[in-house]
């Protein structure tokens, strides 16, 4: 009997992994924010899938133009009916089919610059604030001259140079888009990255690395790298509403994506331009409301994900 008392009581089963996902899961929706964010930008990544699924069963591409079933006899174009939902454009070309179309030029711009920024930002804030001094001092000024440039007027001069002959392009104006943004946004994970590094240098664990003999290159990838990744992802989704809007900045103002191609920003151009959007507000409404939802999705969500899992936000 008393060997029965003094026996250690066994310690209880950690877990399943199945059980661990869905307390995590449980616990993410249980945030009204969190959630609310991942459904727009659930919807919005949707709306770029369907795309070509709706424009098949609609029969109407994106840049197809059904002149004599969506204007009317003065030339103005129908706010809806015949098999468009959204009414056409001037150009009698779907505004439904072209606004979904948009999402899939405003991801595949921002979801690439973005991680081209993310790349390049990472490898020098992980260079110059591990190894300081000058290569420190060097790379810093650099990140201050790029920040010193203003973001129209360099982004219009890219655009000329990339012209050739007879009007042509250089190079595609997608990779131009991309590169442009690309260029002013790595500078913010520059700087996360290197404040981070600076942070994280001190503690016992990397100290511990450098005096085994550890290279640098693996103390950075073993040691720092891992857990600096978490902040930096978030602070992808935080730039990436900020890039969407800057690709419909550049499209709005002719040197982005150009028409025909639907992009949302040479969609609200051509309307405006127009004036057609008095008499057929879904050309204007369709875009904005369709930008607007991407962003505030992707805002409301980033902002959750960093409150909730940046060690050095306050709640």
């Amino acid at each position: 009997m008393t060997e029965l008392l003094l026996r250690p009581t066994a310690a209880p089963p950690a877990p399943e992994p199945a059980r661990r996902v869905r307390i995590r899961l449980r616990a993410l929706f249980a945030d009204p924010g969190l959630l609310a964010g991942a459904v727009l930008v659930g919807l919005v990544g949707l709306a770029a899938l369907v795309a070509p699924v709706v424009a098949a069963i609609v029969g109407h591409g994106p840049n197809d133009q059904f002149g004599d079933l969506t204007l009317d006899e003065a030339g103005l174009p129908i706010t809806g009916g015949n098999g468009f939902l959204l009414g056409a454009d001037g150009s009698g070309r779907d505004v439904l089919v072209r606004t979904l179309y948009g999402a899939r030029v405003s991801l595949g711009i921002g979801i690439p610059a973005t991680t081209l920024a993310m790349l390049i930002g990472v490898t020098v804030g992980l260079v110059g604030g591990y190894f300081g001094g000058r290569i420190d001092a060097v790379l810093t000024e650099f990140t201050n001259i790029a920040l010193a440039f203003p973001f129209l007027v360099t982004a219009l001069s890219v655009v000329t140079l990339n012209r050739g002959s007879a009007g042509t392009t250089l190079v595609d104006p997608i990779i131009v888009v991309i590169g442009i943004i690309a260029l002013f946004s790595w500078t913010y994970f520059a700087r996360l990255t290197r404040n981070a590094v600076i942070e994280l240098k001190s503690k016992p664990f990397v100290l511990a690395a450098i005096g085994a003999g550890a290279a640098p290159a693996r103390v950075i990838r073993r040691e720092i790298l891992p857990n600096i990744a978490p902040t930096v992802i978030i602070y992808w989704a935080v730039q990436l509403p900020t890039n969407i809007v800057a690709e419909a900045s550049l499209s709005y103002l002719g040197v982005g994506i150009k028409a025909p191609t639907p992009s949302w920003g040479t969609m609200i151009a051509n309307a405006q331009d127009s004036a057609l959007y008095q008499v057929q507000p879904w050309m204007l409404v369709a875009p904005a409301v369709a930008l607007f939802v991407t962003v505030l999705g992707f805002n409301i969500l980033s902002t959750r994900l960093r409150s909730r899992f940046d060690p050095r936000t306050v709640r």
